[in-house]
């Protein structure tokens, strides 16, 4: 099973450039174009969240033209530059996104997987957390899935990076040491996925892996210095590729948007390797 990761989207009205550089929008498009190319055909693709820019019910609609040209079925998550009801008012036809009450937060089955959708937004604020609600209701849900392999999907990082700007607005400390604990508690959880960060990462996390993706538009500077400023880097578009192994559990794939040249031999006709 293959299951597609995109995240931080950051879609602004139409013409409207992210940062006054970055066309989010074409950025946008382009994979799309490259996930509809993929073979073997994924079987769903979810995005974590800042699938907006400021969270307006013009940028859900423009956002929504952009993905009804995705030929893949398609999940979205809520992130911190998100609003829950122009979010819902604009995607009227998918009902997970009201399933939770107050919260953007579903389970959905997608093959073996039981996936579930956390809402770690809190309105005004770039930094995330989960109230005992979101704590309570996932625990409901880890509890219905102990029979099935889970991934635990989210917005902001439940760990610290080392990019310092980026944690002081990630998952508040009690927060994310509550979803440890929650999580450790079902070893059935093949992955905690997460986004807002802009890069890689892969981190050790309540006895599973917790890892984060690249954008498909612009990513978070790689600087690890103490005082590292707020930057952002045009480094090439990327997306995750988890495949899923009822023998083998997740084996986590980056792609690039981009194409590049090849793919070329190793090996002669002959068998030989190529000197």
């Amino acid at each position: 099973m293959l299951l597609v990761q995109l995240s931080d989207l950051h879609i602004k009205q139409p013409g409207a450039l992210a940062y006054r550089r970055v066309d989010t929008a074409a950025c946008l498009a382009r994979a799309i174009a490259r996930l509809n190319a993929l073979a073997p055909r994924p079987d769903a693709v979810l995005v974590t969240g800042d699938l907006v820019d400021r969270g307006t019910a013009d940028e859900y609609r423009h956002l929504k033209t952009l993905l009804d040209k995705l030929e893949i079925p398609w999940w979205l998550l809520i992130g911190n530059h998100d609003a829950r009801e122009p979010l819902r008012e604009v995607f009227a036809g998918r009902p997970e996104l009201r399933a939770g009450g107050e919260f953007v937060h579903y389970t959905v089955d997608i093959g073996p997987l039981r996936v579930i959708a956390l809402d770690s937004m809190q309105p005004g604020q770039s930094a995330g957390t989960l109230c005992e609600a979101r704590l309570a209701w996932l625990a409901r849900a880890l509890d219905a899935a102990r029979e099935k392999p889970v991934i635990v999907a989210l917005h902001h990082p439940p760990f610290d990076c080392g990019i310092g700007h980026m944690d002081a607005i990630g998952l508040d400390s009690a927060a994310a040491q509550a979803l440890e604990a929650l999580i450790a508690q079902h070893p059935n959880v093949e992955r905690v996925l997460c986004g807002h960060v802009h890069r890689p990462m892969f981190v050790r996390f309540g006895g599973t892996i917790a890892s984060a993706v690249p954008a498909p538009a612009h990513q978070v500077t790689l600087d690890l210095s103490p005082e590292a400023p707020s930057t952002f880097t045009l480094e090439p578009p990327a997306f995750a590729l988890h495949r899923y192994d009822p023998r083998g559990g997740i084996v986590t794939h980056h792609g690039y948007v981009e194409t590049f040249e090849g793919p070329y031999p190793f090996h002669e006709p002959s068998g030989d390797l190529i000197d």
